[in-house]
């Protein structure tokens, strides 16, 4: 299977960025499943279903979330009509919304796709780690699903190292979303998972993460509540990666980062 997992879309630029390059590159690419990360994809602050639907149709197939899932007050009463919208799991029972969701491709495959926030320097959510295994005992991957995707939302490079090595052998890939900056560590681990610590953002890397400078630059040096944070509206990059799975194991077999347009040094997988 080939996965294509873009980072934090970041405002109008991001978004406008993401939806012109998906259907290229499923063409281009083979790609059997998009999944990007939405969280900061409305104003940067939450996502709309409307939003959501223009994402879908340009060929995305999970929208995750994080810390700022709920920032849009609308998609609270709107996510469960979409289950392709997934919250972090380890919200407490009775969060509107799931954080886990199968998808079927065309043929026949079925691809599990989790989302958890973690809780280093983070809200106090549930345990991610009991989370993401309360969902995996319910499928095992190479049998019931050809591949498991986890996107973990955190601060914490520590916690994203530790959920990749506690799933690995047992997912797809392990991926880290939030800090908005792509970690150049992307690798398989041991036993077969495809990890990277975070994959970027799509959005204007002239910003501070994705942000206008001076506002942002203004909070620090003043320490003081200032104008609230836009979104930059440069020349977004689109970031993320690419993993090819075996779909006898799940476990991949090549992965290969991605950054198209933009300040940041354009890379493509070649395979």
């Amino acid at each position: 299977m080939r996965i294509l997992f873009l980072g934090d879309i970041v405002g109008r630029t991001g978004r406008e960025a993401v939806t012109e390059v998906v259907p290229n590159l499923r063409r281009d690419l083979r790609l059997d499943l998009v999944v990007v990360n939405g969280e900061n994809a409305s104003h940067g602050f939450g996502l709309s279903l409307a939003i959501a639907r223009d994402l879908f149709a340009a060929g995305v197939d999970v929208v995750t979330l994080g810390n700022h899932a709920w920032d849009r007050k609308d998609l609270v009463g709107q996510i469960d009509a979409e289950p392709r919208i997934i919250r972090p799991a380890n919200y407490p029972p009775g969060t509107p919304g799931q954080g886990s969701v199968v998808v079927e491709l065309v043929d026949g495959r079925k691809a599990l796709v989790i989302n958890v926030m973690g809780r280093q320097f983070m809200e106090a959510l549930d345990d991610p780690f009991r989370a993401v295994t309360d969902i995996m005992a319910r499928h095992r991957l190479g049998v019931t699903v050809h591949a498991v995707v986890v996107d973990i939302h955190a601060e914490a490079s520590s916690e994203k190292w530790a959920m990749g090595h506690v799933l690995d052998g047992r997912a797809s890939l392990v991926v880290g979303t939030h800090t908005h900056t792509p970690t150049a560590d992307h690798r398989i681990l041991p036993a077969g998972t495809a990890y990277q610590t975070d994959a970027g953002m799509c959005g204007d890397y002239d910003s501070v993460i994705g942000m206008g400078k001076d506002a942002a630059i203004a909070r620090f040096l003043r320490r003081m509540p200032g104008e609230r944070l836009q979104p930059a509206e440069g020349v977004a990059t689109v970031a993320g990666m690419m993993v090819e799975t075996d779909d006898a194991t799940g476990l991949a077999r090549r992965m290969a980062p991605l950054r198209i347009g933009g300040l940041l040094a354009p890379t493509m997988p070649d395979f």
